[in-house]
């Protein structure tokens, strides 16, 4: 069903009436859909009526920090409301054949994008679930306490992980600066999966659903990672626009234990054993 505010806005903007709506993923958390106006202009709507009051303003933020970087392609936010947000459709296309590439290249340069404090301007999503965006000026204090920590309270407060498994967290945490290298906060997507990295109609890198905020880069690049599907031209055409510290392949999982807790947190204990294998390589 379309929100009556897009309906409206739509004639509005002198747009007129939906003709056809065509039902969309819109992941495992939002419906969404493509809509075609009466005059042949086409939209893109993600709804959900039990989501956060904020999530989809939260949304349209994050979209707007990472249009203004005018780095990588990202949707233009038309109107957000409590449980939807109306987008430019992107009509995604084949994906070109220099598309990890020039993806690559152009999130090097999203994330040449520097901030002096970690975090954002408001806390926002990944997902469904809060994600804390206090603004820090340490790094390792940042993702320690809103980050890892905070995944693994809610963790526990769902009765997910064992006392001694909670231990363990504590011990990885203290040893972050030990483990990790220093690193400027930089501008990043968050949630940066496959199923996030998309096309437009001419098949060029588009990127979508974000939970933005400023950060390690090389957590970015851990989620890429994490459910597979980016090419190695990727890997290798980001190194080539912005240099990495030696050994970042082998710190790729720290990063991903805040989006493996917060898959545990959401999914449940299917999860686990992934976490804890790799908790238990670090703690």
């Amino acid at each position: 069903m379309i929100p009556k505010e897009v309906s409206a806005w739509l004639l509005e903007q002198e747009h007129d009436a939906v003709v056809s709506e065509e039902l969309a993923g819109g992941g495992c958390i939002n419906n969404g859909s493509r809509l075609e106006t009466k005059n042949g202009q086409r939209f893109f709507v993600k709804t959900n009526s039990s989501a956060p009051k904020d999530m989809f303003a939260r949304e349209a933020e994050g979209l707007e920090a990472l249009r203004k970087a005018a780095a990588v392609l990202v949707p233009e936010v038309h109107l957000a409301g409590e449980d939807f947000i109306l987008l430019e459709d992107l009509a995604p296309a084949p994906r070109s054949a220099d598309y990890w590439e020039t993806l690559g290249r152009q999130l090097a340069r999203q994330h040449k994008h520097t901030d002096q404090q970690f975090g954002f301007d408001h806390d926002n999503y990944l997902g469904s679930t809060s994600q804390p965006n206090t603004r820090t000026s340490d790094g390792y204090e940042f993702f320690a306490e809103h980050r890892l920590g905070f995944q693994v309270r809610l963790a526990r407060d769902n009765d997910l992980l064992s006392r001694g498994e909670l231990k363990e967290f504590d011990e990885l945490i203290g040893k972050l600066p030990d483990l990790i290298p220093a690193q400027p906060a930089s501008l990043i997507h968050g949630d940066l999966w496959s199923g996030n990295a998309i096309s437009d109609r001419s098949g060029r890198p588009a990127l979508i659903d974000p939970a933005v905020h400023y950060g390690w880069a090389e957590a970015e690049l851990g989620m890429t990672a994490l459910f597979g599907g980016f090419g190695q031209a990727f890997y290798a055409a980001y190194e080539a626009e912005r240099s990495l510290e030696r050994g970042w392949q082998e710190r790729l999982d720290i990063y991903n234990l805040y989006h493996l807790l917060n898959h545990l947190n959401l999914f449940g204990h299917s999860y686990h054993s992934q976490l804890v294998s790799i908790l238990r390589r670090y703690a």
